[in-house]
């Protein structure tokens, strides 16, 4: 590992095409600095994992794993959470969550993330259940071998404690190649960026990419045999737990005005 972030950590660039502020839900996530990127990624795996104030975070290897980023994009990350406040780092004593404060850029950032991940997980149900039936009645056996492929690189992924994050990519594209729809592809690309926030969020969830292998192996036996109603069964199932995420359930912090705090009477006449 070098001290220079991989390349695979930079957020790809939104397709040329891609919607723009008639769309907030596809907004493209290139124009964010990757080190508050990473930064509001770890927050939400924090709140993900229910990590309370006081609580000591995961080391740089494990969030590495559990991001798919390099080590030295989670130090990136954890300043830009400590210069917030966010997190305290303890020299040789690990790094340790602070109380959230709702101004934070990072905290600011995983709340228009809750607030947006519903409409895309909508759209990916309206766009991928059909493009599944579709691979179902069309595909080839190179379609096959693709989607075998992406399903292999997935599994190398989560047997080496990784989230399978590009095995869970290569998967899909695999499938909507399969559907042989130009029209539905193009609007799979303008969703990409939307769709990898989903993809991250859900396979950094503990135990969620060994679920979610088996919710593609299924999706691409259905395809095998040619099953249409079942290939889209799979998908709507997967989908739904794709979307089982807890920071849907997660209460944000409110910050109390002064002037809002409690009556002690002292203004009565």
């Amino acid at each position: 590992m070098t001290d220079r972030a991989d390349a695979r950590d930079r957020p790809t660039p939104a397709p040329s095409g891609a919607a723009g502020g008639s769309a907030p839900a596809l907004r493209p996530v290139a124009r964010t600095p990757l080190h508050a990127v990473i930064a509001e990624r770890l927050l939400s795996h924090i709140v993900q994992s229910e990590l309370e104030p006081g609580d000591r975070l995961p080391g740089e290897r494990d969030l590495a794993a559990r991001l798919g980023v390099s080590r030295t994009t989670v130090r990136q990350a954890i300043v830009q959470l400590r210069v917030e406040g966010l997190v305290d780092v303890r020299h040789g004593g690990g790094t340790f969550l602070r109380p959230l404060d709702p101004q934070a850029e990072a905290v600011a950032a995983v709340l228009d993330r809750r607030r947006r991940l519903p409409e895309v997980l909508e759209a990916r149900r309206a766009l991928e259940v059909p493009i599944a039936g579709l691979a179902a009645a069309r595909r080839t056996e190179p379609d096959l071998a693709a989607i075998d492929a992406g399903l292999e690189r997935m599994r190398h992924e989560v047997a080496a404690g990784e989230p399978g994050l590009d095995g869970d990519a290569a998967f899909h594209a695999a499938v909507t190649a399969a559907a042989h729809n130009p029209t539905l592809a193009e609007l799979m690309d303008h969703l990409a960026d939307a769709i990898t926030e989903t993809r991250s969020e859900s396979l950094a969830q503990p135990g969620r990419p060994p679920r979610s292998l088996h919710d593609h192996e299924a999706i691409a036996r259905a395809i095998r045999a040619g099953d249409a109603d079942t290939a889209r069964a799979a998908m709507q199932a997967h989908l739904g737990h794709v979307g089982d995420l807890k920071l849907f359930d997660w209460q944000p912090p409110v910050e109390l005005d002064p002037d809002d705090g409690p009556d002690d009477g002292k203004d009565q006449p």
